[in-house]
């Protein structure tokens, strides 16, 4: 085996030491033996590539002249060229694998962008012959022009409207290295703002029939809001729509555009937000969310601007005597409203009513509301008490006119509205004693120490008799509420028919037996607009008369 090595290795070193051998360039190759005679030439160190194309019109024809500048990768420098008259252009030595960013400009033209990828395969043995082929590459022209005449929703000119028409594509291209989905940008923005006739024209766009020719060609237009009367409140919110190039081109440049409302013609005004919930959309009568603190103004948020001259507020208490001082003011274009009551007026675990009305500044729509709300703080809860028992007086002759006798309505006041879970009527109510059971046997009757006016240990049921109309006075007509009041189900005065034997009432005390409900939960109980449960009995020690109504002289 030896032998044979050695055989083989002599005709090489023969050959290698001959006279003929040269390599001056030093890359290991005999000079003359090879064509080409480097490595960096048979295998290039950086493959190179080129990138071509031809740029035409939309109906086909050669764009000469037609710059055209290549990105390469990250570079600040981009290369330039120009079209040849058959709208050819060519950059050679492209390095392989590179990103590239075409840009296509010519005046009177749109601007098309591309970008591709030199094949890694570019420089291979034995020539340097990747191509990316960027065509035909098609640019619009910019000769054409689109108009547009703009009315308010009130039915007139809707004049100096700034708006924005974007023409996409304004271009197109075929690229034909491989890749399916390049990426291509081409499109014309142009702004414009209306005339005094509500004119809006736009001008340097593609036309229809430009646009028509490239797939999927159409006009996208946005107009700003409008606010003609420089009011703070706008008649619209602006506009937004796509034309078909095809639709165009055959119902003409020029379109009418009916702006229209902020809101939808037939959307309703409502408060879509108040601290008085009563006032807000779907009206929630829970006290706790009615509940305003003293000196706290009431807040609203409406769903459209409401006209600065139509928002009317009236206020009252719980009985809707008399109006009560408030002052309003709008802010935000008509879309908030500041209720402020005079100066000491809400006061702390008192009812009181609101009657609300305006009209919407965009569609006309009246929104009108009568609700309530409980002055108080949340957090803080105020015990309640009675403020006064008062009996209506029936007799106009003694001695049963000093009296109260069979028959007749006695009232209760409480200190701050109460709820009852009852009805009335049906022996659930909470009961009132006379004289209650003041030797505390478990029963009250008319002949134990002066325990009056209840029979077999039972009371008189205390049923709401919240108001809808102010106290009846002397008069025989009581006088008529400043507004219908709306019922919140919670009331400081509540009510029962006496029908006992006559007493003085002056001289008599009076119990509201919370403790003798039965066994109920909390659920079942009275409470107050806090929300907490009475069960402690209260106790009164007169009973103030209401004089018996007289007809007016």
């Amino acid at each position: 085996m030896k032998k044979h090595l050695v055989m083989a290795v002599v005709p090489f070193l023969a050959l290698g030491c001959g006279d003929d051998f040269k390599d001056e360039n030093g890359d290991g190759i005999a000079d003359g033996i090879r064509e080409p005679d480097s490595v960096t030439v048979v295998t290039p160190a950086t493959p190179k590539g080129t990138v071509s194309g031809q740029v035409l019109t939309t109906d086909l024809k050669p764009l000469s002249e037609a710059s055209v500048e290549i990105t390469i990768g990250s570079s600040a420098d981009p290369l330039a060229g120009t079209t040849d008259a058959k709208g050819n252009f060519e950059f050679k030595d492209v390095p392989a694998g590179s990103q590239v960013l075409l840009t296509f400009t010519k005046a009177g033209y749109a601007t098309l962008r591309a970008t591709a990828e030199i094949p890694s395969s570019a420089g291979n043995v034995p020539i340097n012959n990747a191509n990316v082929s960027f065509g035909p590459v098609t640019l619009t022209r910019l000769d054409g022009s689109l108009r547009f005449l703009l009315v308010t929703p009130q039915g007139r000119p809707a004049a100096n409207v700034r708006a924005t028409l974007e023409a996409s594509p304004a271009g197109n291209l075929v690229l034909l290295n491989g890749d399916s989905t390049p990426a291509v940008v081409s499109t014309v923005v142009v702004e414009a703002t209306s005339d005094d006739q509500g004119a809006l024209v736009f001008q340097g766009v593609p036309t229809a029939q430009e646009l028509a020719r490239l797939t999927g060609g159409q006009y996208r237009l946005w107009v700003s809001a409008v606010d003609s009367n420089s009011d703070g409140v706008p008649e619209t919110n602006g506009f937004v729509s796509t034309y078909p190039a095809g639709t165009v081109v055959a119902s003409g440049t020029t379109r009418l555009i009916n702006l229209p409302y902020s809101r939808t013609s037939n959307v309703e005004l409502n408060v879509e937000g108040s601290n008085v919930a009563m006032l807000r959309g779907a009206a929630d009568p829970h006290p706790l969310r009615n509940m305003v603190r003293p000196g706290e103004p009431i807040y609203l948020y409406f769903n459209q601007p409401v006209q600065q001259s139509s928002l009317l507020v009236r206020l009252t208490d719980e009985y809707a005597k008399e109006a009560l001082p408030v002052t309003v003011a709008l802010g935000n274009g008509g879309y908030t409203a500041t209720i402020t009551p005079g100066n000491g007026v809400v006061q702390t675990g008192k009812e009181y009513n609101l009657d609300l009305r305006a009209v919407s500044a965009e569609n006309g729509d009246l929104y009108s509301r009568t609700g309530f709300f409980f002055g108080g703080e949340p957090g803080t809860v105020t015990p309640v008490t009675i403020a006064e028992a008062r009996y209506q007086e029936t007799s106009l002759t003694a001695p049963t006119s000093q009296q109260l006798n069979a028959g007749e309505l006695v009232y209760i006041n409480f200190s701050s509205p109460v709820f009852t879970p009852f009805s009335g009527g049906d022996g659930s109510s909470v009961q009132v004693f006379f004289n209650v059971d003041i030797d505390n046997n478990g029963t009250v009757g008319r002949t134990s120490f002066g325990e009056v006016g209840n029979y077999s240990g039972q009371g008189f049921l205390l049923n709401i008799d919240e108001p809808t109309s102010p106290y009846q006075t002397r008069v025989l007509n009581p006088e008529m509420p400043v507004f219908p009041i709306s019922h919140s189900s919670y009331s400081t005065r509540y009510s029962f028919t006496y029908s006992g034997v006559g007493i003085i009432p002056s001289t008599t005390t009076m119990q509201v037996a919370f403790s003798k409900q039965g066994e109920r939960g909390v659920i079942q109980t009275y409470q107050s607009i806090w929300g907490q449960p009475l069960t402690t009995d209260l106790t009164i020690n007169s009973v103030a008369t209401q004089p018996v109504p007289v007809p007016a002289p």
